[in-house]
């Protein structure tokens, strides 16, 4: 069985990755922090698809439930998983005059300390290979500002996991990353808001999740990739940008 495990895979950008590796054919274990649900768009592409699928969830906060989740999905499938995306993620608003060390053992546990645990029991289970783990990262990685702080360092660290496993599990299972630009926009963007924005990116246009999920999609079935991140972000990592999209292009 070709089975994916896609963290935050039922809603959002998770969501957009899982339809595309239901269309690629892949049974899926769909990850949430509660109500594992997926949207009804998500559901209609596995429906028409065919595959198989289930809803898990598991608080990526706490260190019990995500060291037993890799071995739940294999024991509700009868399969281990050949394909891991660490696609759930922790977004809060601080800055590094605000941060305190809740926000950043907060963030750090679900953005970097759970991938790492599930790569671990992903590694243990896939003895003979082949698999892949993809991580998301994020395209302020290349050019990083101070705001939303605690994400960016535990992203960086992600970024970092990512490197140290793509050495560590070669050859059985290879290990990429995708970093998104400003693809979902958060309730604190309005039409102007993203056009300004648009219109500031190298490419002049924004990344829709579907091309996130081809990405990812493709780094699945890349047998002789590894230790790479593809930024799919319009080329917004080429530039540096002060402060987040909404404090810059607000007018």
């Amino acid at each position: 069985m070709k089975l994916a495990l896609v963290t935050g895979g039922c809603r959002r950008l998770g969501a957009a990755i899982s339809a595309r590796l239901a269309r690629e054919g892949y049974a899926l274990a769909l990850h949430a922090s509660e109500n594992p649900e997926p949207e009804p768009d998500l559901l209609a592409v596995i429906e028409e698809a065919g595959v198989q699928w289930r809803g898990i969830t598991a608080n990526l906060s706490d260190p019990l439930q995500t060291e037993n989740l890799v071995d739940a999905v294999a024991d509700d499938f009868g399969a281990a998983p050949r394909l891991l995306v660490n696609s759930a993620a922790k977004f809060g608003g601080d800055r590094p005059e605000t941060v305190d060390m809740d926000a950043l053992l907060s963030h750090y546990a679900v953005n970097c300390a759970a991938p790492a645990i599930l790569a671990k029991s992903f590694a243990a289970i896939r003895r003979k290979g082949p698999a892949a783990i993809v991580n998301i990262l994020d395209q302020r990685l290349a050019q990083p500002h101070s705001d939303q702080f605690s994400y960016t360092l535990s992203k960086q660290a992600l970024a970092g996991l990512t490197d140290i496993l793509a050495r560590e599990l070669a050859p059985t299972i290879r290990v990429n990353a995708v970093a998104p630009g400003l693809t979902i926009p958060t309730a604190d963007y309005d039409e102007a808001m993203l056009e300004n924005t648009r219109k500031e990116m190298p490419l002049e246009t924004l990344p829709a999740p579907a091309q996130i999920a081809d990405a990812v999609a493709w780094l699945a079935q890349a047998e002789v990739v590894t230790g790479q991140t593809i930024f799919v972000d319009s080329g917004a990592h080429l530039v540096s940008f002060a402060r987040d999209f909404p404090h810059l292009f607000s007018e």
